[in-house]
């Protein structure tokens, strides 16, 4: 992945969507007839300011890591008395509630723009078929059968193998009943399958719902031809080079790719023999393969990729709505993904699902640089994502955060009167040390990682 390109999309991702949630909080304050003395978007020096009629200054600042919206406020400082009716202090609680409210509104409202724009533009998925169920698997003890289609997951509709992880990972670290509905080809009649889940996946690290279910999904065959090497990986040390073809791992036949990948996978940390044959001549490789994963969950690893099959025109789908039909899809996966971001956070708090899921800022600025390099599609889905992730976050009750202050207002609504400002502080106080502490903890996952 190209520098420029995680550069360019991390400040596009960054920089919009911080936009919007200031923005959101502006737009509001003047309607309440606050004061708003600056609108900045990034921290530390100043790269650009200007002022409007309303003696509101716009800064552009050099860490683009954030932005605020400073109003009139008799805590901060003195306001004078024929300016005290702008103060945001001075607002009721209602009016103080609708603008903090109003940034994390705001995101949820980009991300809903942004999944209407892609429902128009439609996109090609992949249709869930089954190729393979694995023996003593979750799929095979409900029943499901090579070839099937996967038309829904508990109730939900889905088109794609990406919806089917989707509703799959809503259930890591259930217990119950999971349904999937499925149709044989040229059947259009749907059976139900039910898999009983006993805290499935629960605390996983790296979870993996549609491998942990015991379902390959569908995929054309691809020779075994070497047509990427990881420079520093077991192959590449080993002495492969590209155009080598695989014809066996010790001593198992190779004729698909798939074959190599299910051997490799199983065996971390173990010696392996490869038959190759390179401009004609066969010749052995004994490569020590590496492991990659939760200690509980690693996979060998070849460090080896070969050119894809071509998909038959029969497994892809294309999936587009018009104008109309675009605002329920949109509406709708942005409920999907707001629902999902708050219970996978949820199950972190409770240990249902490992905090090893957490990301920080290097993990969001490889993905923003991979969705950019892929394409506007990709990069407007990573965008509505992320919103919907600082929506959320932003709404959760800490002090410092959005929330917090909300709480206090909500606890003000209720009381009849705020509450003393030493409680506030202390508020504060634990709210600093809980965000900071999340955003060491996602670094030092971020560094794990890397």
């Amino acid at each position: 992945m190209s520098g420029l390109y995680m550069l360019l999309g991390t400040l596009v991702a960054l920089g919009v969507l911080v936009t919007i949630h200031e923005y959101g909080h502006f737009w509001v304050a003047r309607r309440c007839g606050v004061k708003v003395l600056r609108f900045s978007i990034g921290f530390g020096t100043p790269l650009l300011r200007w002022h409007d009629r309303h003696g509101t200054e716009f800064v552009i600042a050099m860490i683009p890591l954030g932005g605020y919206v400073k109003m009139l406020d008799e805590r901060e400082a003195p306001v004078a008395e024929q300016e005290q009716s702008q103060s945001f202090n001075g607002k009721t609680v209602g009016q103080r509630i609708a603008i903090v409210a109003a940034g994390p509104i705001a995101n949820f409202a980009l991300a809903f723009v942004l999944f209407w724009c892609l429902a128009m533009l439609g996109s090609q998925q992949v249709k869930p078929v089954v190729g393979e169920v694995v023996v003593g698997s979750l799929a095979e003890a409900a029943g499901l059968l090579s070839g099937q289609e996967i038309v829904s997951v508990d109730g939900q509709h889905v088109n794609g193998w990406a919806d089917v992880n989707l509703q799959l990972i809503r259930r890591i670290g259930d217990s119950g009943t999971l349904q999937i509905e499925a149709q044989t080809a040229g059947n259009s009649a749907a059976n139900t399958y039910s898999l009983t889940l006993d805290k499935w996946l629960y605390g996983a690290e790296e979870p993996n719902p549609i491998e942990s279910m015991g379902i390959q999904p569908w995929r054309p065959q691809a020779t075994a031809v070497v047509a990427q090497l990881d420079p520093e990986g077991p192959a590449q040390y080993a002495g492969l080079q590209l155009e080598d073809k695989i014809v066996a791992i010790d001593g198992l036949a190779v004729n698909e790719w798939q074959t190599v990948v299910n051997y490799v996978q199983a065996r971390p940390d173990s010696k392996v023999q490869l038959r190759i044959e390179r401009a004609g001549q066969v010749s052995e490789v004994n490569v020590l393969l590496a492991a990659q994963g939760a200690e509980s969950q690693q996979r060998g690893y070849l460090g080896v990729g070969v050119a894809g099959g071509e998909w038959p025109p029969e497994m892809l789908r294309e999936v587009r709505f018009g104008p109309i039909e675009a605002i329920s899809a949109g509406a709708q996966r942005t409920w999907t993904m707001s629902a999902l971001t708050l219970g996978s956070l949820k199950k972190m708090l409770f240990g249902e699902l490992s905090v090893k899921n957490l990301s920080g800022p290097i993990s969001i600025a490889k993905v923003a640089g991979a969705s950019a390099e892929s394409g506007l599609r990709s990069f407007l889905n990573f965008m509505a994502y992320l919103s919907i992730s600082l929506g959320v976050l932003n709404l959760l009750p800490i002090p410092v955060l959005d929330g917090g202050h909300l709480l206090f207002y909500f606890a003000e609504l209720v009381r009849g009167r705020p509450l003393s400002e030493r409680v506030q502080a202390y508020g504060m106080q634990i709210g600093i040390a809980l965000v900071v502490g999340v955003m060491l903890l996602a670094v030092f996952n971020d560094l794990a990682r890397l």
